[in-house]
């Protein structure tokens, strides 16, 4: 990958310990939430009870929440690295999938 196109903050140092360090735990961190977001979200499909479905449906935003806020956290201190888009690739992209709406059985 090309240095230039890669986005990312620095990355914070932590030690090389047994131990777990503060990556370690914001990563098992975020690994939860992104579980319990599912888990949540399988529920939200399913459930027939509406006050029970509102409950959760709080419960699932909050945990969503939680997630992004985590994983804002972890790129901030460079645990995170993103790869900038190539403009053309886009176009590519977007040409393809936008030829994939006409299959659909309803029209926007």
């Amino acid at each position: 990958m090309n240095q230039q196109q890669k986005i990312q903050n620095p990355e914070m140092q932590v030690p090389k310990t047994p131990q777990m360090s503060e990556r370690d735990f914001l990563n098992d961190q975020l690994s939860t939430e992104k579980y319990m977001t599912s888990g949540y979200g399988i529920f939200l499909n399913e459930a027939s009870h509406q006050q029970l479905y509102q409950d959760i449906a709080g419960i699932f935003q909050e945990t969503q929440d939680c997630q992004r806020q985590l994983y804002t956290t972890m790129f901030r201190k460079g645990f995170y690295a993103l790869e900038a888009a190539d403009q053309q690739k886009l176009s590519q992209e977007y040409q393809q999938f936008s030829g994939y709406s006409n299959q659909f059985p309803y029209q926007q």
